[in-house]
């Protein structure tokens, strides 16, 4: 299965099984994403009433099509499929995307019966398949998105894949991700999962996608739990995993079994589990696309000892209260960076932890010196550092950016808030955020959380190094 999913996400060619030129269907979405997506592959509409789709001339059924198809994406009514499916595995295309909704997700028995025939089409010739019920998938490191949303062509590819059973949630994410800048690899829903699931996903991610390093899952439910934490431990001191499970409680238990035709089970066996499986849990989409941000790019927090600097003493107040409710502690520097702060900061400003930099704050320069002083800092494991923009501040993150290019990676995290207007400051923190070895998080509360999701992901890992698979 795992070859045929490098082969399913890295399509040479794409039929759209039910492409359309009426905007209100979902095979004029799919293609236009392809289009608009700069796909550098062949793109093969398929309707029989329909002579051009997107001036490509369509085709009246996937077996007209004279050239091999790689993948199909299926956007027909749901009792055409069986018969679409059937034809797609006579025409040897490698791989399925099941967009089609109306199987085992709807409270109703024929949908039950029409998910187990597409599943014997399915294991009959050896397909594997996307969904049904999904939105699709956005491959950014190959430059296909195979989805009815155009607009996620537009994520910054990176090493962060988003797997998500639910599409809506990977809209939630993908939106936010775009907002934080955030690097994605690939992003996509398995919808009901016919044959492909989470346990094959993650083999398929850990062991063959050399662009993904961080993979983020969303879960409502699962029929075997147990095959997805076997496949997360091949993860264990290399690929780091986090999890948002839903369904936690009762109602929302009851919900998932029709969302994703999924049985949501008891939370407290889940968590127990994901932590078995070393797989870090997150409770919010922010503070999965945080952590997932962070790990990315940054160096491994391997202390709880946490410096913060910031420009005004609430802020930093508020991060320094993060970081206790993280677990951690805030560092005590050392005499040689205290004598550095003590000589660049104003006698009016805060020298202790938080540092509270006053009027320093305009200065770039020994802004800059405070920071890498503390990040060199051998009473320091990590750093947050917090700029609130005001007028007379402003060519501070500027100056910054200027600072870091071509300057080696910092060596411990740095987290940094900046808060500004729209419009300002915006090309600069998209330059500084994810290079060099610093994130950005919008607000000092979430600077605080992430560094204890990046300290307690840096444990799973090495716990696994010391103890192996066999230690689980």
């Amino acid at each position: 299965m795992n070859s045929k999913l490098k082969e399913l996400f890295c399509p040479r060619s794409v039929a759209v099984i039910g492409a359309s030129n009426s905007f209100d269907k979902l095979g004029y979405h799919v293609m236009k994403s392809l289009v608009e997506g700069n796909y550098q592959g062949r793109i093969f509409p398929v309707n029989p009433k329909a002579g051009e789709i997107r001036g490509i001339t369509s085709h009246p059924s996937l077996g007209a099509i004279e050239e091999p198809v790689d993948v199909a994406v299926i956007v027909v009514p749901a009792p055409l499929v069986p018969a679409t499916l059937d034809e797609c595995g006579k025409k040897n295309v490698k791989g399925v995307v099941m967009i089609t909704a109306g199987f085992r997700e709807i409270e109703d028995s024929k949908g039950e019966a029409l998910q187990e025939e597409i599943g014997r089409i399915a294991r009959q010739y050896r397909l594997p398949v996307i969904g049904p019920n999904t939105f699709g998938f956005v491959n950014r490191t190959f430059g296909v998105n195979a989805s009815f949303t155009p607009e996620f062509s537009r994520l910054k590819s990176g090493g962060i894949a988003l797997v998500s059973q639910s599409g809506g949630f990977c809209h939630l994410c993908g939106f936010l991700a775009m907002d934080q800048r955030m690097g994605v690899s690939k992003l996509m829903s398995l919808g009901n999962r016919l044959n492909v699931g989470f346990p094959e996903l993650l083999k398929h991610l850990i062991e063959e996608d050399e662009a993904t390093r961080v993979i983020t899952l969303y879960i409502e439910g699962l029929d075997n739990p147990r095959e997805l934490l076997e496949a997360a431990k091949a993860a264990r001191g290399g690929k780091h995993i986090i999890a948002y499970k839903s369904g936690k409680s009762e109602k929302g238990d009851s919900a998932s079994k029709f969302h994703t035709g999924s049985l949501a089970g008891d939370y407290q066996i889940w968590r127990g589990a994901f932590r078995q499986a070393g797989i870090l849990e997150v409770s919010s989409a922010e503070q999965m696309i945080d952590a997932a941000k962070a790990l990315d790019v940054c160096a491994p927090l391997k202390g709880p000892r946490i410096a913060v600097l910031s420009g005004q003493a609430g802020p930093g107040m508020i991060a320094a209260d993060g970081v206790e409710k993280a677990g951690l502690k805030l560092a005590r520097f050392s005499a040689k960076t205290s004598e550095i702060i003590n000589r660049l900061l104003p006698p009016i400003a805060i020298r202790s932890n938080p540092v509270d930099m006053g009027p320093a704050w305009y200065d770039a320069k020994s802004s800059f010196e405070i920071l890498r002083a503390s990040v060199e800092d051998e009473n320091t494991d990590g750093v947050i550092f917090i700029a609130m923009f005001a007028s007379a501040n402003v060519a501070l993150v500027k100056s910054l950016a200027e600072y870091r290019k071509g300057a080696e990676p910092f060596k411990k995290p740095v987290i940094a808030v900046f808060t500004a207007p729209r419009g300002i400051w915006e090309e600069e923190i998209a330059a500084l955020d994810g290079a060099g070895g610093l994130s950005v998080v919008p607000t000092p509360e979430r600077a605080g959380a992430v560094m204890g999701d990046l300290f307690a992901a840096n444990a799973f890992r090495s716990r696994a190094s010391v103890q192996g698979l066999n230690g689980l």
